[in-house]
């Protein structure tokens, strides 16, 4: 696990320190598993190991606090708290022991507790105490002290926006929606920024003041034509003219929940996924309903390759939410990185069979059955997504590149083409389009001097990409200019070492410019890199060791193919 980011003294002692005289001698295998399930993100077995290791040694703070990070990462504070308080009352400063405390004293609406707590500094960190102490003070039923408290928070530096939006929340989760509208529109001050959920909640505000156009217009402004079901459903209620209620946050156990959702939102281009974790899983304690956290967890715990507890996660959002989509796409992307691709294509098929409507649903299907190399399928399901379409929307374009590699690995090439160059058109100078029209064209021996010009312009686009390179020292070797071509497939092979498909192709081109030796060692490089279980079908293992074993000008000459220019032999 990742531990820069929390300020306990003791994570430092458990990562470099000595094990316990008692977990030596009674437990250390249980501690040794638990810190090894902690480097790798396995919070299952880190809660397990760490709940054994501790049965010996039960005052270890180590223990302790890595015990509350594997129960906190689970989702399961109810068994974080009682180790988090105990490392509280040996007076040690752990952020997330406070963490664990501080949400179950608020689940619990304990909310003098809380304010002790902040005020003794032992609270979060300085970018949420402060907006948890002005919605605790809410829930105490105090307004005044809670918007005193927002307004303090807002004078710190960096903290403005966050102060505003959340003091816009609780103006609104108590009625005032005149109130809350000022600040979201930025009456008297700057706008607030746009984030998704700060859009749904002042739509939702513009709907209470009977303003359903404008929050209309704001819908449009925000998102165009490229909705999510969620917000398709809130624009469909707001187009009926009836008021639309605030659903945001009704009170201040929700807010508070709002309070750890926007900052793992804020942390999540700076932090570890495995910090933000936290942060996400405090967000679904405090407010079970909060279906952008349960997916905020869902897609950290899928980055940090805990695939199962992904799924689990995804399937936690109910069916007739409008978000359910979503997760179900993201649970089949779960089940696809975990290897159980039968799965994943299953619940895709469920979701086209609830939203035939949805365009994305049949692209995710088709991108699906792609890796699959169920080519045909894709196809049909590419088709589908295009015919729903709109005109103006813009992911068109890799539909259609998608749809043309999935033509082109059947062999249907007109159709490949054609799919190709609409891409190109809809998205212009796209290296990735670029490559692969220009590298098929010289697959298919056919127009290579404009394949040459589309994998320059490749090139010059992404130049360190080690497909694209290979391919332009390809297309050079098949215009038979040996030289030139040297150079890129060695440059493509320092950029992927260990591809078959390179190493086989940079073979043939130092055979070409009577390198043989060398070739040969590139030659047996490739076949050393092929997965057998799962052979590239860019890669032909038997006819790499044929050239192993008569050269590639024989092999040329039994394919009935041109036959590679005079070169000299290395000797």
């Amino acid at each position: 696990m990742t531990f820069r980011f929390l300020t306990a003294g003791a994570v430092a002692a458990l990562l470099h320190g000595a094990v316990s005289p008692a977990l030596a001698t009674e437990n250390a295998g249980a501690y040794l598993a638990a810190r090894q399930a902690s480097y790798a993100n396995d919070f299952t077995a880190a809660a397990r190991y760490f709940g054994e290791a501790l049965s010996a040694d039960q005052a270890n703070p180590s223990l302790l606090e890595n015990a509350v990070i594997a129960y906190m990462a689970l989702g399961d504070i109810d068994r974080a708290a009682p180790a988090a308080r105990q490392i509280d009352a040996e007076g040690l400063q752990s952020q997330v022991a406070f963490m664990a405390i501080i949400a179950e004293d608020i689940g619990n609406g304990a909310y003098d507790a809380v304010l002790t707590r902040l005020d003794e500094d032992r609270g979060v960190g300085e970018l949420a105490d402060g907006l948890i102490a002005a919605w605790v003070k809410l829930g105490r039923g105090d307004m005044d002290a809670a918007v005193a408290a927002f307004d303090a928070v807002a004078s710190e530096r960096g903290l403005r926006n966050f102060a505003r939006y959340h003091k816009a929340l609780a103006l609104a989760s108590v009625g005032d929606f005149e109130g809350a509208e000022a600040i979201f529109s930025g009456s008297g001050d700057a706008p607030l920024q746009r984030t998704r959920r700060g859009t749904i909640a002042w739509a939702e505000v513009l709907s209470q003041l009977e303003r359903n156009n404008e929050a209309i217009a704001l819908i449009d402004d925000a998102f165009g034509a490229d909705i999510d079901p969620e917000i398709a459903a809130l624009r469909d209620r707001l187009e009926r003219g009836q008021p639309v209620p605030f659903s945001l946050v009704s009170g201040a156990k929700e807010g508070l929940a709002e309070v750890f959702y926007s900052i793992g939102q804020a942390l999540m281009n700076d932090a570890g996924e495995d910090y933000v974790l936290l942060y996400a899983r405090m967000a679904e304690y405090l407010h079970p309903g909060h279906v952008d956290a349960v997916l905020m967890s869902a897609d950290l715990l899928d980055m940090l390759g805990r695939f199962e507890l992904a799924v689990d996660t995804y399937k936690r959002v109910p069916r007739d939410h409008p978000s359910f989509m979503s997760a179900e796409m993201g649970r089949a992307e779960a089940l696809r990185r975990s290897g159980k691709t039968d799965a994943a294509i299953e619940v895709m098929e469920q979701l086209r069979e609830i939203h035939p409507e949805l365009p994305m649903v049949h692209v995710g299907t088709g991108d699906l059955y792609r890796q699959q190399e169920d080519y045909a399928a894709a196809v049909t399901a590419y088709d589908k997504a295009l015919e729903l379409y709109s005109e103006r929307e813009t992911d068109q374009w890799f539909v259609r590149y998608a749809r043309a590699i999935s033509h082109e690995r059947q062999g249907n090439w007109d159709q490949a083409e054609a799919d190709f160059r609409k891409a190109l058109e809809l998205n212009p100078g796209h290296p990735q389009v670029l490559n692969y029209l220009g590298y098929s064209l010289v697959e298919q021996q056919v127009k290579l001097d404009e394949a040459l010009e589309m994998i320059e312009e490749a090139v010059a686009r992404q130049p360190d990409s080690g497909y694209i390179v290979d391919s332009l020292g390809w297309v050079l070797y098949r215009l038979g200019r040996y030289d030139e071509a040297i150079g890129h497939m060695e440059r493509a092979a320092e950029l992927m070492p260990v591809d078959p498909v390179v190493n086989d192709h940079l073979g043939d081109v130092l055979w070409a410019v009577g390198r043989k030796t060398e070739a040969r060692f590139q030659w047996k490089r490739a076949l050393s890199f092929v997965d057998m279980d799962k052979p590239s079908p860019d890669i032909d293992p038997d006819r790499i060791r044929r050239k192993l074993e008569v050269g590639l000008d024989q092999v040329l000459a039994e394919e009935g193919a041109p036959p590679l220019k005079v070169a000299e032999d290395d000797g």
